[in-house]
């Protein structure tokens, strides 16, 4: 007899925190993100099919799209741009063309670079940069911060992300003027202990420095 249809599990585990995994949370997503298809069924089986990781706006032209569809791209969910770039994407060149384009100078100014880097470009740098992006569990996250590079609050610009902390490792957006840690609802109050590591992507906090300003959700402000 064939097999009864997977039933569609509510929510999907398609929402992606600053370290790059996927959890399932009622809580929506502001913007989705592509890394190819990554799906079998409902769920996410694969880190990646492309190079091209890409935040991308929730409408665009109208398109109607079914989740987690057979043989299209997975999306994904990211509380605020600020997710994304510490997850490892950049803005789409086709549905966000402007913020692509405004991203992409702020990059080369911020790598000295003589001309606007191209979307393959940019994709070949971030893909060494996220390498420490995948799936993991949330108890492997003290070991797995050692790979990434340490940091200092003078190094940082807004919209940049942080982990730290010892038993209960966290992520953790610097705002421009401190702290806020991050949560899947939204950023409550909390600062990094011990030693900070690095979550967004080197060459995505220098394009912060050189004038890009990512968004970051209303939680984040500031009595």
């Amino acid at each position: 007899m064939p097999s009864a249809p997977e039933e569609r599990p509510s929510p999907l585990a398609n929402r992606i925190t600053p370290w790059g995994e996927e959890i399932a949370t009622e809580a929506r997503g502001a913007w989705v993100g592509n890394r190819g298809v990554i799906h079998s069924g409902y769920r996410i089986v694969k880190r990646s099919t492309t190079r091209g990781w890409v935040c991308c706006a929730l409408s665009f032209k109208g398109r109607k799209r079914e989740l987690m569809r057979p043989g299209r791209w997975t999306e994904l969910f990211f509380l605020d741009e600020a997710t994304a770039f510490a997850a490892g994407h950049r803005p789409c060149f086709e549905c966000r063309r402007d913020a692509a384009l405004v991203f992409a100078d702020a990059w080369s100014r911020g790598r000295n670079l003589p001309a606007r880097a191209s979307a393959p470009a940019m994709d070949a740098v971030l893909n060494g940069e996220r390498a420490h992006v995948g799936r993991r569990r949330e108890s492997e996250r003290l070991a797995f911060m050692a790979s990434l590079p340490a940091c200092a609050e003078s190094e940082l610009y807004a919209g940049a992300m942080v982990a730290a902390g010892g038993a209960d490792v966290a992520a953790f957006l610097y705002d421009g003027k401190g702290f806020r840690r991050w949560t899947p609802s939204g950023y409550i109050d909390g600062a990094p202990s011990g030693e900070w590591r690095l979550l967004t992507p080197p060459s995505v906090v220098a394009a912060f420095k050189a004038g890009y300003a990512a968004q970051i959700d209303a939680s984040a402000r500031r009595a």
